[in-house]
């Protein structure tokens, strides 16, 4: 059976929390669980271990998924707060040290919203703190009612990796989830695709691998299922990253 690394999203110690109040707590969103646990495949979450333990667990993982959550505080890619999104950098360090061990291990990364922006930071690109503050002509990309009901259109690079998985459709639809985005690119990147209405980067790959083992989407394709089949096909993303973990032993 294939093994996949998921990152632990954190809730920091909170006394005001009816249940484990002092305690730090490491989850696995439910849909992202059936999302990467396709035929043969079992996510396991990686919880925050030293690195020595981790190493060990990652021996036995076959890729790794960096899934979504809370900002990435902006220290930990170069910036200082323009505003009220501190994000969370113990968060950020962990997932930053999963992704060069994996990576390290020459084994396929998959990134997922906040997972997309790690990728980005991890190669040295910056982030938009706040769409609506810094890019306050973009469409909305976020909404706490709609939530994974917000989507917007999808324009694929022309002759790109994500073109060939996707450039038959007519008016291509991805979700959207987020109010941070990436700004500078990282080193390597490649860029995928753009939103439509307002080219915001939605999705990239890194030109050290091949295309679709070091790969980071901004959408949230374990959530399209909400939207029936209004959106693109979301397990080209996850069965072409699969390829990778299946050969890479």
């Amino acid at each position: 059976m294939i093994k996949i690394g998921v990152s632990a999203c954190f809730f920091h110690p909170d006394l005001n929390r009816a249940t484990f109040g002092p305690k730090t707590l490491s989850y696995l969103e439910n849909d992202m669980a059936v999302y990467v646990a396709r035929p043969n495949v079992m996510p396991v979450l990686i919880p925050e271990l030293p690195k020595a333990e981790k190493l060990a667990m990652i021996k036995e993982m076959d890729g790794l998924v960096l899934q979504g959550g809370v900002d990435l505080a902006p220290e930990s890619y170069g910036e200082q707060p323009i505003g009220r999104w501190l994000g969370d950098r113990i968060r950020d360090e962990y997932e930053l040290e999963l992704m060069k061990l994996f990576l390290d291990a020459g084994k396929p990364v998959l990134g997922i919203c906040r997972g997309f922006q790690v990728m980005n930071a991890y190669y040295g690109g910056t982030l938009f703190q706040d769409i609506e503050t810094q890019r306050p002509e973009s469409i909305k990309h976020r909404d706490a009612t709609e939530y994974d009901h917000v989507h917007h259109g999808v324009r694929f690079e022309k002759g790109s990796f994500f073109e060939s998985l996707y450039g038959n459709g007519k008016n291509p639809m991805v979700n959207s989830v987020h109010h941070q985005a990436a700004k500078d690119i990282g080193k390597g990147l490649i860029p995928q695709a753009y939103c439509a209405e307002d080219g915001i980067l939605e999705a990239f790959i890194h030109e050290s691998a091949e295309p679709g083992k070091i790969m980071g989407v901004q959408w949230h394709p374990e959530f399209f299922h909400t939207m029936g089949d209004k959106l693109i096909n979301p397990f080209k993303i996850i069965d072409t990253f699969l390829t990778f973990a299946k050969t890479d032993k």
